[in-house]
């Protein structure tokens, strides 16, 4: 008998033992939960998506023996199928595309529960094995699909697909290939912005402005301001010239004018004594028939008169030689502004010849440096990294809607995101 009683109370207490582990477990489980639920809370949760790789656990708690039971035919590792689902044995198709690991076990315990008709629900556990890829396209070395680790950014991805593309056995001549066409095109596109200053100056001359129009090419350009000053300070000189001509030419006009207004005056007193002499003649012609005055008084008279006339001719000769150098200096004026007009026109058409000239071999140069960077990227960004620019951009599914989006290097990267990555050649922008 004591014996039995001894046994009796050692199952008794194996049996009270069994509640109290439990609650122990329970209590140790909300401790942990507690604590992790602010880590949870602060992070994005990964929702799930096709290709990304499972490893599902279920087990199933035993009361009776205190144990837990692993469901080995359900457990293992699944891959999310391009409908965005699972197949689970028990259970078949199971939409997983948009759901956490969480929400996805939480269904697999009911769905375990309402099939096999379980009194208690088995607990399911889910973690990521392999995380869906990312896709590389564009202006790398190796681009393709590529597996995703948390932390990811566009610089690690490129760095995942080589860097930057080169080109391959060919990268010196790609290189000069590339200086000479950057050298060149310089050089033709400074040339370029000087036709077009100086063709913004033959229009304002051609349409007689007192200041020259900023063209659309220098809109907030340094370098355009300092052409268009240099194209003004050579207008107002050309100006100052062409009146300092025409004002030479007024004063000349208006001397001559002087001169007639004098030769004039003195015709009128060469005439005025003319008629005088005459009158002193016919008097003095009476007194000479009738034998009272010599003939010597006679002929000097008459050939101061003939001297007069002769001064008078010679002044007129004189006054028209004067309106004949006054009509020379307005036609001198009028070919000067002529002459200017006509230099203005001329220059403006070879102006334009030129700049469509120099557009012509811009392009072609420009076409040398896309096909050099096309073949070798890095080149351009390593000949001139304050201008090339490396451009990225994300492609990503939200909502079942595509996105294209810009990106920097620190951009973080999502599983199933497609970087996009193009280097602009620096003539190019």
């Amino acid at each position: 008998m004591p014996h039995r009683a001894g046994s009796c109370a050692g199952k008794a207490t194996s049996k009270r033992s069994i509640p109290l582990l439990r609650s122990r477990l329970v209590s140790v489980l909300t401790i942990v939960v507690t604590l992790l639920l602010p880590a949870v809370a602060g992070a994005e949760e990964y929702l799930l998506g096709p290709m990304d790789k499972l490893h599902i656990r279920v087990a199933e708690w035993q009361s009776a023996d205190a144990s837990a039971r692993d469901w080995s035919s359900v457990s293992g590792d699944y891959t999310v199928g391009p409908s965005g689902s699972i197949s689970i044995p028990f259970i078949g198709e199971l939409p997983a595309a948009g759901k956490t690991t969480a929400d996805l076990a939480a269904t697999i315990g009911d769905e375990l529960q309402q099939t096999l008709g379980l009194l208690s629900r088995p607990d399911a556990s889910i973690e990521v094995a392999e995380f869906r890829p990312v896709f590389i396209s564009g202006d790398v070395q190796a681009p393709g699909k590529y597996a995703y680790d948390p932390g990811l950014t566009v610089l690690k991805a490129v760095s995942l697909a080589g860097g930057l593309r080169r080109a391959p056995n060919e990268g010196m001549r790609v290189e000069r290939d590339y200086i000479n066409a950057h050298g060149n095109h310089e050089v033709l596109a400074a040339e370029r912005n000087r036709l077009i200053a100086r063709r913004a100056r033959l229009m304002a001359e051609a349409e007689d402005k007192a200041a020259i129009d900023t063209p659309e090419e220098f809109a907030g350009s340094a370098e355009g301001k300092r052409l268009i000053d240099e194209e003004t300070a050579f207008m107002k000189a050309r100006e100052e010239q062409m009146e300092r001509s025409l004002s030479a030419l007024d004063d000349l006009k208006n001397l001559l004018t002087g001169e007639i207004v004098s030769l004039e005056k003195k015709i009128a007193t060469q005439n005025r004594q003319i008629q005088l002499s005459r009158e002193e003649l016919e008097g003095i012609g009476g007194l000479a028939e009738r034998g009272l005055v010599v003939n010597q008084r006679l002929l000097s008279v008459e050939r101061s008169i003939a001297d007069l006339e002769g001064k008078v001719l010679d002044m007129e000769t004189a006054k028209l030689r004067a309106r004949q150098d006054i009509n020379r200096a307005e036609r001198d004026a009028a070919t000067l502004r002529n002459d200017r007009e006509t230099e203005i026109a001329q220059q403006l058409q070879e102006t334009e010849a030129a700049i469509e000239a120099l557009d012509l071999k811009i392009a072609m140069y420009r076409g040398l440096m896309v096909e050099a960077a096309s073949l070798a990227p890095e080149v351009a960004l390593s000949m001139d990294k304050a201008a090339a620019e490396v451009s990225y951009r994300i492609v990503r599914t939200v909502d079942e809607e595509t996105q294209e989006v810009a990106a920097d290097e620190n951009t973080a990267i999502r599983p199933g995101d497609v970087i996009k990555v193009d280097v602009v050649p620096p003539s190019v922008q």
